[in-house]
């Protein structure tokens, strides 16, 4: 397994966060985390991400506990929040500052975000950017290195309807050409299902079902569970902010 969970706890207070005794992720497993928002999902990533101290239990990933040593950072990627972006640097200064940690030249950087082109003509401060722009640097800021494993918390926030299908098929394709393992959460069904072959469940901090999602099977089980139908679910999605890159 890529990732081994066992035994993790995190308590906020009364409140369990997370609590999952024993939870097995694959060496390119696509991995959808769904629940209600306060369902435990950003604080699960930030214990495997090692952001935050695990009241008792681990996690490994390849082995290595991610609290004991810092060597699963090199083939790591993850964006949680834009706390992660340096927001006094433009979005080119901060990808070849992502490129330089990871001893990647000024040329491959400039390679690897040529696709992303459209984001990089405005020459402002990250901070200037609206909140779907700064998700998507973050997004493609994570996914720079090339890692084995990326995590990112709510990829579709913010984002118009098309560029969250941009980037469904971003991480796909990610997924199948890099047989990298992609963790994603998302409150959003509709775009879990889209993406993800495996779903996990949670709620209050637990892993209630993973799910095999073939052909979008997961959403009959899914909708049940939430008790709402995707097109409700695509409904409220749509009042998000509306994106587009000639921002405010």
């Amino acid at each position: 397994a890529m990732i081994q969970i066992s035994n993790l706890q995190k308590k906020f207070g009364e409140k369990t966060a997370v609590n999952i005794d024993n939870y097995l992720i694959n060496q390119g497993d696509m991995l959808g985390l769904v629940g209600n928002n306060g369902a435990g999902k950003t604080t699960l990533f930030r214990l495997i991400l090692d952001l935050l101290q695990a009241d008792r239990g681990k996690v490994t990933i390849n082995d290595i506990d991610v609290c004991k040593s810092e060597d699963w950072k090199n083939f790591t990627g993850a964006f949680i929040d834009d706390g992660f972006l340096i927001d006094y640097l433009t979005p080119e200064e901060y990808f070849y500052f992502i490129g330089k940690m990871y001893g990647l030249k000024k040329e491959e950087v400039d390679g690897r975000i040529a696709p992303f082109e459209r984001f990089m003509g405005q020459k402002k401060f990250i901070r200037n950017f609206s909140a779907g722009n700064k998700q998507k640097i973050g997004i493609i800021s994570a996914m720079l290195h090339h890692p084995q494993l990326l995590i990112l918390d709510e990829p579709f926030n913010f984002l118009d309807p098309s560029s969250q299908s941009i980037i469904k098929q971003l991480l796909k394709k990610y997924n199948e050409e890099h047989k990298a393992t992609v963790i994603i959460s998302s409150h959003n069904l509709n775009h879990t299902v889209d993406v993800c072959p495996r779903i996990a469940l949670l709620e209050h901090g637990v892993i209630i079902r993973d799910i095999q999602n073939e052909n979008n099977s997961a959403e009959k089980e899914l909708e049940a569970y939430f008790n709402v139908s995707v097109e409700e679910n695509i409904e409220a999605e749509t009042n998000t902010e509306e994106e587009t890159l000639t921002e405010e």
